[in-house]
């Protein structure tokens, strides 16, 4: 096992390159080995027999842990101010993982209005299958959840900012009430990063990422991460992971976010210089509706968002003239920005929420949930921000679509 140097009092970016790793334990390596291993021998059959048992510590099999994934899961464990972290294969494999381990039949779940598609789509469509209830409340109020929790609760799940509009929760006051009422806390941190926000810190009990967006940082994976105390920690990987959803990260996969984490303070600070500027060129231009980004002082949580993000991140909603069609429109005439799905990466990316990342609810839903269908969302890049502006504001309807709309 490896004996980090300790570093417990160094800033987050130190942090994000050397916790939980020393040259010196493996022959001076600067980088640390990946290790491409399904399974692992023991030294006699009585030391791997107290392994099973968990009376001594070390890799079994790479199902349940290996010592590529432990690096990174003891890295952003630190980051986010937890005691453990589990990696998964993907953002959905932690978000099933959590949730398996700690439901059962009768049980209720708790959300926010909005939540990513496929998350929705789990609770209300898989869940649900299975007697669990999924309850849904605008937290931006807190007043609600206090309204809403009763003896079947045992989950209050939300995310902040939530895609793709935006919208923020006070994850203090709503783990104060939560917690109160005996309901773990499951914030999904994806957006903000530990660097913005660490939902932990401010009461919440399980954070989840999906580690494909910006802690990976480059589009070139699939992955997800849990961080929590290490009871629960030990329990979802061993309950919910190990036996239910087998949703293990590879080690390559842990190798490429681990190299992610080093860059991770210095990619967030360009993605939010960069989204500040086009979100406030956004809001003059004659034919944009509405812009959501916390930054922006008409947006109407700006001030929660000054009290619980370190910075306002990298992710822009927002609306155009003529609906869905203008949103559209605006898409075809980019050049550079790129028309995909997922967010975080090098390249500013934009997309449709409701024919793409939440298609999954209905059109009355989506009304419901607070998901336009002219909704528009935008991954900003690391791109110079006047080419993103050069590329981004001549799509833009013109003033004479607007008024023809």
């Amino acid at each position: 096992m490896a004996h980090p140097v300790d570093n417990s009092n160094s800033s987050f970016a130190t942090r994000a390159i050397h916790h939980g790793y020393d040259p010196q334990d493996e022959h001076g390596a600067l980088t640390p080995p990946l290790h491409l291993t399904s399974t692992f021998s023991f030294a006699t059959a009585e030391q791997g027999g107290e392994m099973f048992q968990g009376e001594r510590p070390g890799y079994i099999y790479s199902r349940i842990s290996n010592p590529t994934l432990d690096l990174l899961e003891r890295r952003i464990a630190n980051l986010e101010g937890g005691e453990a972290a589990l990696a998964n294969s993907s953002g959905m494999g932690s978000i099933t993982s959590v949730l398996w381990t700690f439901l059962e039949s009768g049980d209720e779940v708790i959300v926010d209005k909005t939540l990513y598609g496929c998350t929705f789509a789990f609770m209300q469509h898989g869940l649900s299958k299975f007697g669990i209830t999924i309850t849904h409340v605008d937290m931006t109020n807190p007043e609600n959840l206090i309204k809403t929790m009763n003896a079947h609760t045992k989950i209050v799940y939300f995310e902040t900012p939530a895609n793709p509009n935006m919208r923020l929760v006070d994850i203090a006051a709503i783990s104060l009430i939560a917690k109160a009422g005996g309901a773990r806390v499951v914030v999904d941190n994806t957006y903000a990063t530990p660097l913005l926000t660490r939902p932990l810190e401010l009461g919440a009990d399980l954070v989840v990422h999906s580690a494909t967006k910006y802690l990976g940082g480059h589009g070139d994976l699939v992955a997800g991460l849990v961080v929590g105390n290490m009871e629960d920690l030990i329990r979802i990987r061993m309950e919910g992971m190990k036996d239910m959803t087998g949703s293990i990260m590879a080690p390559f996969n842990a190798m490429l976010i681990t190299r992610g984490l080093k860059t991770l303070e210095l990619r967030m600070q360009r993605h939010c210089e960069n989204a500040m500027t086009v979100a406030r060129q956004l809001e003059t231009h004659q034919s944009v509706e509405k812009v959501y980004f916390p930054g922006l002082e008409s947006f109407e949580q700006h001030d929660l968002a000054k009290r619980q993000m370190a910075d306002f991140g990298g992710m822009i909603a927002f609306e155009v003239a003529g609906g869905m069609q203008g949103g559209i429109d605006t898409m075809n005439r980019l050049n550079m920005i790129q028309r995909a799905v997922s967010l975080g990466d090098a390249e500013t990316l934009i997309q449709h929420p409701a024919s793409m990342t939440h298609s999954t609810y209905t059109p009355e839903e989506r009304a419901e949930h607070g998901i336009s269908e002219g909704l528009i969302r935008l991954s900003i890049g690391l791109e110079n921000v006047d080419d993103i502006l050069e590329d981004l504001m001549p799509a833009l309807p013109t003033k004479t679509s607007k008024v023809a709309a």
